[in-house]
């Protein structure tokens, strides 16, 4: 099976060549780079890879990780897609875990476990509460690196074209397509939001626009609150 990495960037000069040396690494089919209207040197960066290695390409799109997602698959051409922040590495062997769990066919994608770059006391506590929530509830981030089969992904339509809460959206559809499963393989993901804000205001934010949009406040306004999407 050919599986596609589609990493959205907007800005990330300081991650993305980082991210995209240690994913070519792995010997994935594509890598597609869905980049928003980046002002930094992002695309350049992302050019500069395209030319050494043929399985790397850039797309453009509007501004938003949902439709950055979007257009990136459709310049892709594998049977499974997998979605990549861009602060976020993947394990060393991602591409052989994912085969191995989609070859029971009855399995329609799934997502990984997430650990923090910066080992803290934090770090420790977050990452752990969001896999168990995500165990519990078959609902994932972005951060935990979610991967589908194309075809489940066109019956869902690919991701709401909404501003905020896309993955938490997709991830709730993708479980009535059929079972999802739960990696225990950790990604290792940013802790630089968390810092920004300091953990327990970050927390706090996330949980208040999670219960806010379970009742049903749409995302545009619940963006307003969010401040930064990324």
């Amino acid at each position: 099976m050919m599986i596609s990495v589609i990493i959205p960037t907007l800005n990330e000069s300081s991650t993305i060549a980082r991210t995209l040396t240690r994913t070519v690494a792995l010997g994935f089919d594509e890598i597609i780079v869905s980049d928003g209207s980046s002002t930094d040197s992002t695309p350049q960066m992302v050019q500069a890879c395209c030319a050494r290695v043929p399985a790397v390409r850039l797309v453009t799109a509007p501004t938003g990780r949902a439709r950055q997602l979007n257009e990136g698959v459709k310049a892709c051409n594998s049977d499974i897609l997998l979605f990549l922040h861009a602060d976020t590495e993947l394990p060393p062997h991602a591409k052989t875990v994912i085969e191995s769990t989609l070859k029971n066919s009855l399995v329609v994608g799934g997502r990984f476990d997430v650990r923090f770059d910066r080992p803290s006391r934090w770090g420790t506590v977050i990452s752990w509460f969001m896999n168990r929530r995500s165990r519990l509830t078959g609902i994932a981030t972005g951060d935990q690196a979610i991967f589908v089969r194309r075809r489940i992904f066109e019956q869902m339509g690919g991701f709401p074209d909404i501003p905020l809460m896309e993955d938490i959206e997709f991830s709730r559809r993708l479980k009535r397509q059929g079972p999802t499963a739960a990696l225990t393989d950790c990604v290792t993901t940013s802790f630089r939001r968390w810092e920004k804000n300091g953990p327990l205001r970050t927390i706090l934010l996330m949980w208040t626009l999670r219960f806010l949009y379970w009742l049903g406040v749409n995302p545009t306004r619940l963006k307003h609150f969010y401040g930064a999407i990324r």
